[in-house]
């Protein structure tokens, strides 16, 4: 019997940070709701997935931790996490933090940054970053600012006259160089900038970041437009032929090919929650969807990283309408295959599923590539372990529901 202490996945959670480098996926931060009450996860713990063995592990942290929030954005330049950002009980912030995961002894250290040149963004949430040249472009967001920072980049949502405080959406840019240290705002050289929004995605391809939906006010969108990030241009809104996405927010947009993005999930306009993908050429300017996903586990404020062969690994996130019903948080970690495996992979895989059938000869392999099969047969039978937990736990609970009916 699979021993369930071994098998274990990171806590369930929505509006964490995800980054992978190398083998592994981390996953920090976020919240889940108890008894209708936000409860930030620790901060002091990130935990890892290994791609190849499919195992979760929880490290503890050291150094200058970042506050326990959700909305915050992370993004790895060089194997280092960078967290800035995020709403905690206290309000939004503009901190930036970053801490090494490239680490020997297996120690997580924070540090924040506080010897930079430059003025940060003002504080906010539910933004978005593109990586390019050592750089963390930074762009939207909801937060709040002062009367004298108000600009054309921004939404107003809320004011408080007394403490001269307005809360609303953004749809600026700001840079920070990882190699000096320096926040600088670039000068825009043309185009239409998207309108402020919140919780909208964004992906790079080539020197070219995409965003994609997001929300502002009472309003989800669905439109798609690229800045130059060489440049400073916006492309404005691109021209879509045929059919596209839903209007959306709290959804993910990932590169996973020189000219493809892969959007999935999200909250639709009228507020359900969405398991939808679909594949953007940005060539021909269409969008294709998939039409072989699982109908029955939506995703909304999850977080969607690139595998080692072009895989979507989606973490967390809600499948409720986290406005109206916020109790479905999850932890479980959905994989979409966007080409064809690796013939090794794919090997690797049938002796992994295999391996009782396969036990005498297994031993006869290679030292190195028994290396690898040992990690894909711990990789299945966690998978199994866990999907027959999943399962365990539906059937529970659709004889509690019946029971109290």
């Amino acid at each position: 019997m699979a021993d369930s202490q071994l098998f274990c996945v990171a806590e369930e959670r929505s509006g964490h940070c995800a980054v992978v480098d190398g083998n592994f996926l981390y996953v920090w931060g976020g919240y889940v709701s108890i008894e209708d009450n936000e409860v930030y996860l620790p901060n002091d713990e990130i935990w890892t997935y290994d791609i190849d063995s499919g195992l979760w592990r929880m490290h503890l942290m050291e150094g200058e931790l970042p506050t326990s929030m959700s909305g915050s954005c992370g993004a790895c330049v060089h194997g280092k996490l960078y967290v800035f950002g995020g709403y905690d009980d206290k309000g939004y912030s503009n901190r930036l933090y970053f801490v090494n995961l490239r680490t020997r002894d297996g120690t997580y250290v924070w540090e924040k940054i506080t010897n930079f040149e430059g003025q940060p963004p003002t504080p906010r949430d539910k933004l978005s970053c593109w990586v390019y040249k050592d750089r963390l472009i930074y762009f939207g967001g909801y937060g709040c600012r002062r009367h004298s920072e108000l600009q054309d980049c921004f939404d107003v949502h809320d004011a408080s006259w007394e403490e001269q405080m307005f809360w609303g959406w953004h749809n600026d840019i700001h840079v920070f160089d990882t190699k000096t240290q320096t926040w600088f705002q670039p000068e825009i050289k043309g185009g239409a900038p998207p309108q402020p929004r919140a919780a909208h995605s964004c992906a790079v391809i080539g020197n070219k970041g995409y965003v994609f939906g997001g929300r502002v006010l009472q309003t989800r969108m669905s439109d798609l437009h690229y800045l130059n990030l060489d440049t400073w241009a916006w492309s404005g809104r691109i021209p879509v032929n045929g059919e596209s996405p839903k209007h959306r927010s709290w959804h993910t947009l990932t590169p996973i090919a020189d000219d493809k993005l892969f959007l999935f999930g999200g909250l639709s306009a009228d507020n359900t929650p969405l398991s939808d993908g679909w594949i953007h050429n940005i060539i021909t300017n269409c969008w294709k969807q998939l039409i072989h996903l699982p109908k029955t586990r939506p995703r909304l404020w999850h977080t969607a990283c690139l595998g080692k062969e072009n895989e979507i690994m989606v973490f967390g996130g809600s499948k409720d309408d986290l406005l109206s019903l916020d109790t479905g948080h999850c932890n479980d970690l959905l994989i979409f295959q966007t080409q064809p495996y690796s013939l090794l992979r794919s090997c690797l895989d049938c002796i992994g599923k295999n391996a009782i059938t396969l036990k005498s000869q297994i031993s006869l392999l290679p030292p190195k590539l028994l290396q690898q099969v040992l990690k894909k047969i711990t990789f299945w039978t966690a998978a199994n372990h866990r999907e027959e937990q999943r399962v365990q736990k539906e059937t529970d609970n659709k004889y509690q529901w019946i029971s109290s009916n």
